[in-house]
Order: structure tokens, then sequence, then C-alpha cells
């Protein structure tokens, strides 16, 4: 009879975990949603003021989490906000500038990190050759996707300054692995 009782309580229990753990995740999932949308406004608002006014990016402060842009990848579907830095909570919300390396609307190397499992999943999918597009306060600009490639997490070869209008785009690798990933994904592209 006791174990009864407890077997039915403990039962309980992890219900009550189980829907909390849930709704922790929809919570996260639905935030980073709104965040993404409130984000694109703000850059929308950014991108529209005077071009006279316009500002390069590294001659302000940029602080962790600013919104520095939008990359979007038209044939795989994706649009995300970038923020400065990599931080795990900027990641949460958006796609991080990786810091010292040329921040969008500048000339260089853009290095551009993401999640496997939330923003940066479709990277999955990319092929040479595909467009991707950064869109900044300093205007619209076209890479072509010329180099994919797998290497380790210490490999910070990949984010080495560019003399050209450069983009690198890095997650983890594999993408369906579970927990902290051996590999990066990266992804090199040239301004059209």
């Amino acid at each position: 009879m006791r174990n009864h009782i407890l077997l039915r309580w403990m039962g309980r229990l992890l219900f009550i975990g189980g829907v909390l753990a849930v709704s922790y995740v929809a919570f996260a999932l639905l935030h980073a949603k709104c965040y993404q949308a409130l984000a694109s406004l703000t850059l929308d608002k950014q991108m529209q003021v005077d071009d006279n006014i316009a500002v390069s990016a590294r001659e302000t402060a940029v602080k962790e989490g600013d919104i520095l842009g939008r990359i979007e990848i038209p044939r795989l579907g994706m649009k995300v906000v970038i923020l400065e830095g990599t931080t795990s909570q900027t990641l949460r919300l958006g796609v991080g500038h990786i810091e010292g390396t040329a921040v969008p609307g500048e000339t260089g190397n853009i290095a551009i990190a993401g999640h496997r499992d939330t923003y940066f999943r479709a990277l999955k999918d990319i092929r040479e050759s595909d467009e991707i597009e950064i869109q900044s306060a300093t205007g619209i600009a076209r890479y072509e996707v010329d180099k994919i490639q797998v290497v380790a997490p210490d490999n910070t070869g990949v984010l080495a300054p560019s003399p050209v209008p450069a983009i690198t785009l890095v997650t983890c690798y594999p993408f369906h692995y579970i927990g902290a990933a051996p590999e990066r994904f990266v992804v090199h592209a040239h301004k059209q």
C-alpha cells in the first residue's frame, strides 16, 4: 500500500516536471521569435535613416547584443538578425558577430556564429554558389558561397582577416549530434 502511494506521488512529480520543462522550452522559443520580429523592425528603421548620416559600425560603440544587421539565405528560406557577440544569451536570440572580425558593412572577413539546432540549422543544406545577403544600416551586400568545410573547434584560421569583402558562417557539427559537438561546420563566401 505504501509503495503504491509513493509510486503515485512520484508519477505526479514526474508529470509536473515534464510540464515545466516543456513550458520552459516553449517560452524560450516564443521569446526568441518575438525578439527576432522586434529586432527586424528596429533594423528596418535603421536602414531608413538618411544615407548622409550613415556611420560605420566601428565608429560607434558596439556592445554585446546590439543589432548589426540581418542575414538571409533565400534558397534555404533562412532570415535572422545578426547581433554583436557570441554569449549564450545572444545566440539564443539570433546569430552573433564574432569579435575581432569585420562588422557587417565593412570590408574584410565578417564572421558570424549560430547554434546548429536553432538559426543555423538550415546550413546543413547549403551548397556552393548559394547566395547570402547581409543587410545592415549601411546597405545590402550579396555574397556567393565558394567553400564549405568541417574543421576542429580550435581552428581559428577560418576567421582570418581578408583583404576583400567576405563572410564566414560557423556552427557546430555534426548537426544531429547530441551534446557538445566535436567539430565546426564553416561556410565561406565572397562578395559578388
